[in-house]
């Protein structure tokens, strides 16, 4: 399996989406603003530092939140002109939630990501991640899980694991 020994936070989770995606700046600060939060590059600069570099701010939950809500609607479209109001406390299952309903993926979708992660998962274990927290089949989305899902839809996107070399023609002469 390829996983990674460390937590998530949401720093993680921005700077894996920006790569994935191969988001701009000026495209970061847009789906910020349609997601509910005004935000300028150089902060967005600062998210996407690594833990240990000067500058580093960490990225609270209402900002990912806003960040994913905006994703949302750069991929899915607005619902009606009311700017959705980004939660100020998240949760794995919750960003999970979100990136499944941006990219429109069904459950097969998910399973084939999370496979090409070498992550083997079940079509019961991944309908408990999305039930109501309420309900007694609820399954907590570990870090593990959206750790692995991340590391799929890079393998999809890119077709490069973390940590592997650029492509030839990417490597300055």
């Amino acid at each position: 399996m390829l996983n990674c020994p460390f937590i998530m936070n949401n720093n993680d989770i921005l700077r894996r989406l920006r790569y994935t995606f191969r988001i701009s700046d000026t495209a970061m600060t847009e789906h910020f603003l349609k997601g509910g939060n005004e935000v300028n590059i150089e902060q967005i600069t600062n998210w996407l530092k690594k833990d240990e570099e000067a500058g580093f701010i960490p990225l609270y939950d209402v900002q990912l939140a806003a960040f994913l809500n905006g994703f949302i609607i750069k991929n899915r479209g607005e619902k009606g002109s009311e700017v959705p109001k980004p939660e100020k406390s998240l949760n794995n299952n919750l960003i999970f939630r979100k990136l499944r309903i941006a990219l429109n993926l069904k459950d097969e979708d998910i399973l084939e990501i999370l496979l090409l992660a070498d992550f083997r998962f079940s079509k019961s274990e991944l309908a408990a991640l999305f039930r109501n927290p309420e309900h007694e089949k609820f399954r907590v989305c570990k870090d593990q899980i959206l750790r692995n899902f991340l590391m799929g839809l890079q393998i999809q996107k890119t077709g490069r694991k973390p940590g592997d070399p650029p492509p030839v023609s990417q490597i300055p002469k």
